[in-house]
């Protein structure tokens, strides 16, 4: 196993076009808790999480991933991440400097290969967060983010050269080959992964729920509410987690979570495993198809490449 440099998922920033009814969502229905506000951005949490936030919200007139954020282990780290994008050429948003967001900290921001923002940051201040209890069905933390890219390939190589990612598992299609790859910066299967499309864009963020009670509660309580289902519950092969993908306000994909396999990295070899598999897709066989899921998707919109938010 590789010595890494960054060691877990931070929070995901969107923006989003109707701020208020994507608020109400995420604290009345989701489960996360506000922390801060300012004009036309919330921060949000999850309870169980040390984490200052898991979620950004800005309202903005049309919806993107502003940024995704990861955490490094210490100040040396985020330098040495920087100067070494800095010296293959790789175009920096910011410098290493202080953070003013919600717990301060240390950190930059980048573009990575397909033009989408990443922050690094370590030094953060601990959030005081608290034990989520039997049938409290809502998020322990952020679990993992999934990308679309239409390079996917570049974009995997870029995180393992750059990010110190390694490749868990891939999903591919007897039809179009490799569509999903998982990657991973500690023992957790994935906390990033990057997904076949046809742009930069969101593919679904995922939230970790304490267990299979509260994870069955939680996709209940979305369902009594009329928030789209689009795909679950049920079980994936790679990772061995469960999936509920829901559809927020703003046309994205979040899904609830739990038991995420965490891998022995010493032995651990990638598998490639076949969409065209039932128990692929869904182990238990309790979900709809994915066919049908796709047919639920929602409109697949591109983010801007190469532009940073305005915050």
């Amino acid at each position: 196993m590789t010595d890494r440099l960054i060691t877990h998922l931070r929070h995901i920033d969107l923006a989003v076009p109707d701020f208020g009814k994507q608020l109400e969502f995420y604290q009345n229905l989701w489960g996360l808790e506000p922390v801060a506000r300012m004009s036309g951005i919330a921060f949000l949490a999850a309870v169980g999480s040390p984490e200052q936030y898991v979620v950004r919200l800005r309202a903005a007139e049309a919806k993107r991933v502003d940024l995704v954020a990861f955490g490094a282990a210490n100040q040396a780290g985020v330098d040495t991440l920087a100067a070494r994008l800095a010296s293959a050429g790789i175009r920096l948003v910011s410098e290493p400097g202080k953070l003013d967001t919600p717990g301060g900290g240390y950190g930059f921001r980048f573009f990575d290969n397909d033009g989408r923002v990443v922050e690094v940051s370590a030094d953060v201040e601990a959030r005081q967060h608290r034990r989520v209890e039997p049938k409290e069905s809502i998020p322990v933390r952020l679990s993992h983010t999934v990308v679309n890219s239409a390079e996917p390939e570049k974009t995997v190589a870029f995180y393992e050269k750059y990010l110190g990612f390694a490749l868990s598992d891939t999903l591919a299609h007897p039809a179009f080959g490799p569509a999903m790859y998982f990657m991973r910066c500690n023992p957790q299967h994935h906390s990033f992964a990057v997904a076949r499309g046809r742009h930069a864009s969101l593919h679904h963020v995922s939230f970790e729920m304490r267990g299979l009670d509260e994870y069955m509660r939680g996709t209940g309580r979305l369902k009594r509410a009329g928030v789209q289902l689009m795909w679950g519950p049920g079980r994936h092969l790679a990772g061995d987690n469960t999936f509920s993908y829901f559809i927020d306000p703003s046309a994205n994909v979040m899904e609830y979570s739990t038991e995420m396999e965490v891998l022995d990295e010493d032995t651990w070899h990638p598998h490639v495993y076949s969409l065209a598999e039932l128990e692929v897709q869904d182990q238990w066989g309790t979900a709809n198809s994915v066919e049908e899921m796709m047919a639920r998707s929602p409109q697949d919109t591109p983010d801007p490449v190469f532009v940073a938010p305005p915050v």
